[in-house]
């Protein structure tokens, strides 16, 4: 995992990276600020987001939307290797080249969907293959203004990625494996974050004992209950807090029953005060 899996922040627009891994890793469950684009080269591997596992085929393109809970599973010692984009959330308001489309509509659509692998088949056919090899090239490129080159060759991927998802010319894939029940649940959770919802609710609402919704439910998201739960509320409230609702008014809204325990959850997860986030 690189340093912006790590610190979960990205400082820029957007960030590539063409990683190969020739030994196995374990890469725990985790999170970030920004939106992710994985495309799979080789290796066998499996994908886990937000409950649902993917198995993937080489040329598979995988959507994480910011905040998602997501990790890779290598199923053996295969070479791995992927192109990693980074994309911020504010992506479509920092015109790198002065631009009007949005080019993060395809996370939406994956959300939509509810699925986040996009698979094309044959690959050779589509309009997106080029772009992709164009983008596999672009690493070692060391030419006259290769970093603009980069640049274009990017946009020229995102747009390409985009018409796709928007005109349905592609095919998202359904889960390769996946408890549904769990599945379920975290939909629920995430479309009911305000609300209360604690495990003894949880557990009757979805005909389940308490022992077995924590055991399965940490084994497909590496979380407790609690923690995710706490997690995407904070994520949640964060983000009105950036788009202008006082910190307090945010605090109760996202489903915390006591400020004070939010103002340190916040700082703990954010590193900074919730104050500091509102825009002045």
């Amino acid at each position: 995992m690189d340093s912006y899996e790590k610190t979960g922040y990205l400082t820029k627009p957007y960030k590539m990276f063409h990683i190969t891994d020739k030994s196995k890793l374990d890469i725990p469950f985790h999170y970030h600020d920004f939106h992710k684009i994985l495309i799979h080269i080789k290796g066998n591997v499996s994908y886990c987001i937000e409950g649902r596992n993917y198995k993937l085929q080489p040329y598979d393109i995988v959507l994480v939307n910011a905040g998602e809970v997501h990790r890779p599973i290598l199923n053996d010692d295969s070479i791995y290797e992927r192109i990693i984009i980074y994309i911020s959330k504010n992506f479509a308001n920092e015109n790198i080249l002065y631009f009007d489309d949005d080019l993060t509509i395809c996370f939406r659509k994956a959300s939509a969907c509810q699925s986040h692998v996009l698979r094309f088949s044959p690959i050779d056919k589509s309009p997106i293959w080029h772009a992709i090899k164009q983008l596999y090239n672009s690493f070692d490129d060391t030419g006259y203004a290769n970093e603009l080159h980069r640049k274009l060759v990017f946009l020229e991927f995102m747009i390409q990625l985009n018409r796709i998802s928007i005109s349905g010319g592609t095919q998202y894939i359904d889960t390769y494996s996946s408890n549904e029940k769990i599945v379920e649940i975290i939909d629920y959770l995430n479309h009911n974050l305000t609300k209360e919802l604690s495990i003894d609710n949880i557990s009757d609402r979805f005909f389940m004992s308490r022992y077995y919704l924590m055991h399965s439910f940490k084994e497909a998201t590496g979380y407790t209950i609690g923690n995710y739960v706490s997690t995407k509320r904070l994520l949640l409230a964060r983000d009105l807090i950036q788009n202008g609702t006082p910190v307090k008014t945010a605090c109760y809204e996202c489903g915390f029953k006591s400020y004070s325990a939010f103002i340190r959850a916040y700082k703990k997860s954010f590193d900074t005060l919730p104050s500091a986030s509102f825009p002045y």
